[in-house]
């Protein structure tokens, strides 16, 4: 074997003298094409935003800026477009006779392209008539198209605007089941000598079809069980957002691994549109195994078995064991679709475990049945908790058994499908007990959570977070730490660890407290590769009397955004005691809309 060093020193070893020669010539190769390679860099001037990058997409010279094999001849020609290729993207826009001014410079290796835009004066709209006519012409939705437009008399010419709102208006028309909508008038005319135009668009809706038979082909679900997830009734109007919501809803409803939902040939005749629907079983059961790592849970691992169709009723369990630092669990669910299933059911909830907060160390047992249903646009859930409670500190040990009655709210997001809470948006709990229901403590307690994201542009995000919780207990000593509140953490105030902040007993162990505020404010700015950078500052406590003070942290953060959930990696300081360095926290959270 022979040994030749290479440019930088490194020994590269050869097994023939072939070998060799081949890696030389492909390293000469490969030197001479990068040396041969031009970039083309383009200036702009006279235009901005969406103007500025309807001309960058038309120019032959943006698309083969970064190309291997350009030569000063090809450059010149693609040159020799640019002017004539920025006219064209201008026009869209109501500019039609823009003045340019084009320069093109050697610089160095590469090639400097100066255009100077003038787009010169626009073509404004003289007249807009956009109507409706036909059955469907008081239709609100078509109306609502017509308000949102911006094609009127006085604007500037804008063929974006004229093509959205022409599509606009047939999307909306095959949407509510004017299937044999159609144009009696589509026409945009320009004058660009007199710098004027006119917009018609006139839309005949035709008459409105009706949802006709519907054929299920399936046999994994009772019919009438499977027959509660359309979104839709044979009759009512075509509706192809019912459509999607049927897809959507037996989707997400677990039963299914295949489910095609798809609108028949329309009857002219009877104006209806028949809907079949096919749908294939899932594997009954699905077995997971997950690890995670957070600040406040440190190592964590969960293993799940779930029995997605019991029966042709559509019953499911599911059995989950779950272990990290602070907390070791066994879940227990059986559950049962009513009503409309896609969103409402009795459950069975049965959890036996232990829980670290703070200075308690907790020993649960708990059965919860619950009721889950939609009123409106919330979902509501109704339960009972049976609890039995072993609670241990440094200094002492209490027990406590407790029947706890409660009801919860949250917004219904359109696919949502009554799924526990998991974090983000609105969230309002009600709980308590009383003596007479054989419970060893008397209290009432309210925890409200909400969280919202404003988009300040495109790039810039704020993002608001609050919890406040409220209770009233007769004699708080009976209170179980599981009912009381904590504050700190990852979704808390950073800059803290987990369940850090609350009151204290005469020994010093933090026991929990009868409220709980808590608030942030972040800003978020967006990166490129679904990255993101943020800046905050946290506020709150859990505490024995409104008005004891708050603690506070600042903190910047990064994030790195998947479609439905965010990755976060934060540092706080906490401002409001001394001698705290930043603290480091890790979290995987839902995005928020």
């Amino acid at each position: 074997m022979r040994q030749v060093a290479s440019l930088d020193g490194t020994i590269l070893n050869f097994r023939s003298d072939t070998a060799r020669l081949t890696w030389i010539a492909a390293a000469l190769l490969a030197l001479a094409g990068a040396q041969a390679r031009a970039d083309i860099r383009i200036e702009l001037t006279g235009v901005e935003g969406p103007m500025r990058d309807n001309v960058l997409a038309y120019l032959s010279l943006q698309r083969y800026a970064q190309r291997n094999d350009l030569d000063a001849a090809m450059i010149e020609r693609l040159f020799q477009r640019a002017t004539n290729e920025a006219q064209d993207a201008l026009r869209p826009f109501g500019y039609y006779d823009a003045r340019i001014r084009s320069h093109l410079t050697p610089d160095g290796k590469n090639w400097r392209v100066l255009l100077r835009i003038d787009p010169g004066t626009p073509v404004i709209l003289a007249s807009a008539d956009v109507k409706v006519t036909g059955p469907g012409a008081d239709d609100g939705a078509f109306r609502r198209v017509i308000e949102q437009s911006s094609l009127s008399a006085g604007t500037r010419l804008n063929h974006a605007e004229y093509d959205r709102t022409k599509g606009e208006l047939q999307r909306t028309a095959a949407a509510i089941g004017y299937l044999d909508a159609r144009f009696l008038a589509n026409e945009l005319r320009v004058d660009p000598a007199a710098h004027i135009a006119s917009a018609t668009l006139e839309l005949d809706t035709g008459p409105r079809y009706h949802f006709g038979k519907t054929t299920i082909e399936q046999d994994v679900i009772d019919q009438r069980l499977f027959r509660k997830y359309l979104r839709y009734r044979e009759s009512d109007y075509y509706d192809a957002f019912a459509v999607l919501g049927t897809q959507f809803a037996l989707d997400d409803s677990q039963y299914f691994s295949v489910v095609e939902v798809s609108p028949g040939e329309r009857d002219p005749k009877t104006l209806t549109v028949p809907i079949n629907i096919r749908a294939e079983p899932v594997r009954r059961n699905r077995y997971s195994i997950g690890f995670g790592y957070g600040t406040d849970t440190k190592f964590r691992a969960t293993l799940g078995w779930d029995d997605r169709r019991i029966n042709q009723a559509g019953h499911r369990s599911r059995v989950t064991l779950k272990a990290s630092s602070i907390t070791r669990e066994i879940d227990g669910q059986y559950q049962i679709p009513i009503g409309d299933p896609a969103f409402e059911k009795l459950s069975l909830d049965t959890t036996i475990g232990t829980q670290q907060l703070a200075d308690v160390d907790t020993s649960t047992v708990e059965l919860r049945p619950g009721l889950t249903q939609v009123l409106g646009s919330w979902q509501r859930v109704l339960f009972v908790r049976f609890t039995h409670t072993t609670t241990e500190t440094s200094t002492q040990r209490s027990t406590a058994n407790l029947v706890i009655p409660g009801i919860s709210f949250a917004p219904l997001a359109s696919r949502m499908l009554a799924q526990p809470f998991v974090g983000g948006g609105f969230y309002a709990e009600l709980t308590g007990s009383h003596h007479a229901l054989g419970s060893d403590s008397n209290y009432l307690r309210l925890d409200v959570q909400d969280e919202k994201r404003f988009d300040l542009s495109t790039r810039w995000h704020l993002i608001t977070r609050g919890e406040l919780g409220l209770s009233l207990v007769g004699n708080f000593s009976e209170l179980p730490a599981s009912e009381r509140f904590f504050a700190g953490g990852d979704r808390s105030v950073r800059g803290f660890g987990l369940n850090e902040l609350s009151p204290v007993d005469a020994a010093g162990n933090k026991v929990g407290g009868r409220y709980l505020i808590v608030g942030s404010l972040e800003i978020e700015r967006d990166l490129p590769r679904r990255l993101a950078i943020a800046a905050f500052v946290d506020a709150g406590n859990a505490v024995d009397k409104l008005g004891d003070p708050l603690e506070y942290s600042v903190g910047i953060g990064l994030r790195y955004k998947l479609p439905v959930l965010s990755i976060g990696l934060d540092v706080a300081q906490a401002l409001s005691e001394s001698g705290l360095g930043p603290r480091l926290h890790l979290n995987i959270t839902p995005n928020i809309k």
